[in-house]
């Protein structure tokens, strides 16, 4: 049961892991609103920046993890087959 559960939480697709990252992209967007609205000016850009940057970052990792995880899968079963 606990397996089954846990399964909810893996990112399988591309399309899953795009949704992730809007999701993470709306977030770091509404905090950089809110850094801009306490810290006007400067502070307040660089700030928002950082927010989206790391969504950027986030963003790479799990389209890279993904295809690292396809990769080693297909390498398994080329494995086990011979």
């Amino acid at each position: 049961m606990l397996r089954k559960i846990s399964r909810l939480f893996v990112i399988k697709t591309r399309f899953e892991a795009f949704l992730i990252i809007y999701a993470l992209a709306l977030g770091a967007t509404t905090r950089g609103a809110a850094y801009l609205g306490e810290y006007p000016g400067t502070g307040g850009w660089l700030l928002f920046l950082a927010c989206t940057g790391a969504v950027f970052l986030a963003g790479a990792k799990i389209l890279d993890c993904l295809k690292y995880e396809r990769a080693a899968k297909e390498a398994e079963k080329l494995a086990s087959a011979d």
